[in-house]
């Protein structure tokens, strides 16, 4: 009950100043839950309670209105923020075993000797191979505060016995960029995977490497990016704007309009931009592709973004727990809301039924999307034209009721994809195999391709290779499909070929070769590279 006085006060005095604690309603809520803790004929856990009164309350609101408690938040903040606490390794479960992709560069671990391929079987002298421990409770194990040390026991391939080290740990940095890198002669591509708190920094120092190189235009992919901080998306769209063009604005039934505008000072407000985004592409991603796009900036390229415009405000709980509450919407530069549409249940009069499947409905919205054909065919998406809104210079038809409808369609590419593929990718074989032939093969293959470039051109997926992915699929219960195979083998050779140079080098390496077998990617060099670029912005 103390958890919901401390948030009822904490509105009161911020914005609700004309209602009190002492109010009809929270008399009410804090009389039956003393009734409960004080006379209920068993014992009960008056912590849960609130808890469960908290989440139930924020049910009746937005989809995006959510309770974590303390553990939760730690979990939910670290990617945000930028860094964690542990020994700085990149890993994989293998087979009930932990094996280390790479080390993180100058990290921990690498200072201390342990490399790629190395397996972790001990820590702190409990067996964690072949135990069955769950990944979240190694995770645990590894992870713990800045300085403190850790013993680990590891078994290298080559060497007789196992390898014992003592780990002292640090601060890790978790990136925002996945890749950076020229994607052709003048065209540079930029893969951004959350807006966090590095992320504006990462961004500017990626396009000041690239603009040495010789870029001239920009491909930023935020396909599967699904957000963050706001003001990581502004400062991202601050590189392209004119000093006071509108980013983004917010306002709520009691926040008051706040617009967000460009400084004037971006690095690339000159050079052609394609922003590339799918049905994942959320929040923070929405903010920075409408932009763009309302300010005939750049071409939006892909599929129709989620839909997440919903403003939450964390409102930090005593014992370390969090409400985020919707406070605001976000509102593109034309006006455009970016939030799909939604039944607020606290407003509405249906019955507890009806509620449920507003709930269930707006979860599985983008099953529907695929259902309707949505994300195939792109007259399939029904817009109301009673939305309809123009960009800022040219004045283009585009949408609003819920996410961004790129400039460019492009549908999912099926042709690829099989069900005995989808068998390899859920079974985990691709990345067994691959896991494989690295251990096995590790050092003869940094000797032949001593970099990356070398590696892309020469290096190819043997039959070798193939049969013995083709031999654990068996044993993992799949049976073999001639003509599926043969469907699936050019997305196979590319993705076993990625992840391998991922295991080499790094996720940089691994989305150069993928992309290749992106088709947004591919539309997205067709169109920069061509006149067709300008048609798309008149």
């Amino acid at each position: 009950m103390k958890k919901i006085l401390y948030i009822l006060f904490a509105l009161t005095t911020a914005t609700l100043q004309a209602q009190t604690v002492n109010g009809p309603a929270a008399r009410k809520l804090q009389m039956a839950e003393f009734a409960i803790t004080n006379l209920y004929v068993d014992e009960v856990d008056e912590d849960r309670l609130v808890e469960a009164a908290i989440i139930e309350m924020l049910e009746k609101l937005d989809p995006h209105s959510t309770y974590s408690d303390a553990e939760e938040v730690k979990k939910m903040n670290e990617p945000l923020q930028g860094n964690f606490e542990g020994i700085g390794v990149q890993f994989q479960m293998v087979e009930d075993t932990l094996f280390i992709v790479q080390p993180v560069s100058n990290g921990p671990s690498e200072k201390v000797g342990i490399l790629a391929g190395d397996r972790i079987i001990a820590v702190n002298d409990t067996t964690i191979a072949g135990v069955k421990m769950s990944q979240e409770e190694i995770m645990s194990r590894l992870r713990g505060p800045k300085g403190t040390q850790v013993e680990l026991t590891i078994v290298r391939r080559g060497v007789g016995g196992p390898l014992r080290f003592t780990v002292k740990r640090d601060k890790i940095p978790i990136f925002s960029l996945d890749a950076s890198y020229m994607i052709e002669p003048r065209i540079g591509y930029i893969r951004v995977n959350r807006f966090g708190a590095t992320t504006a920094e990462e961004f500017s120092t990626a396009m000041k490497d690239l603009q040495k190189k010789g870029m001239k235009d920009l491909i930023i992919d935020l396909q599967g990016n699904g957000g963050g901080y706001l003001n990581a998306a502004i400062d991202m769209v601050n590189e392209f704007l004119q000093q006071k063009e509108l980013i983004v604005y917010t306002e709520g039934r009691a926040s008051k309009r706040s617009d967000f505008l460009a400084k004037g000072d971006g690095k690339f407000k000159n050079g052609r931009v394609i922003v590339l985004v799918d049905e994942y592409s959320a929040s923070a991603s929405e903010i920075v592709a409408g932009a763009i796009q309302d300010w005939d900036r750049g071409v939006i390229v892909g599929r129709r973004s989620f839909g997440k415009g919903l403003v939450q405000r964390p409102i930090d709980l005593p014992d370390g727990s969090m409400i985020r509450l919707t406070i605001a919407r976000y509102y593109t530069p034309s006006g455009r809301s970016i939030q799909k549409p939604y039944e607020s249940s606290a407003l509405a009069t249906d019955s507890i039924q009806n509620e449920e499947s507003n709930s269930l409905r707006y979860r599985r919205e983008l099953l529907d999307r695929y259902n309707r054909g949505e994300l195939i065919h792109a007259d399939s998406i029904q817009f109301v034209d009673s939305l309809i809104t123009y960009t800022l210079r040219s004045g283009r038809v585009v949408y609003g009721g819920g996410g961004i409808m790129p400039d460019v369609f492009v549908p999912i590419d099926t042709t690829l994809y099989t069900n005995y593929h989808r068998n390899l990718v859920a079974k985990g074989v691709i990345l067994k195999i691959t896991t494989q032939y690295i251990d096995h093969n590790r050092n003869q293959l940094l000797s032949t391709y001593k970099k990356f470039d070398t590696f892309d051109e020469k290096f190819e997926v043997d039959e070798q290779l193939l049969a013995r992915m083709r031999e654990l699929a068996g044993e993992e219960g799949i049976a073999f499909d001639e003509e599926q195979y043969q469907t699936s083998l050019p997305l196979i050779r590319t993705q076993l070929k990625a992840l391998i140079a991922r295991d080499l080098w790094d996720i940089n390496e691994y989305f150069r070769v993928i992309n290749t077998t992106n088709q947004s990617v591919i539309r997205a060099l067709e169109i920069i590279r061509s006149p067709e670029y300008e048609e798309l912005l008149k």
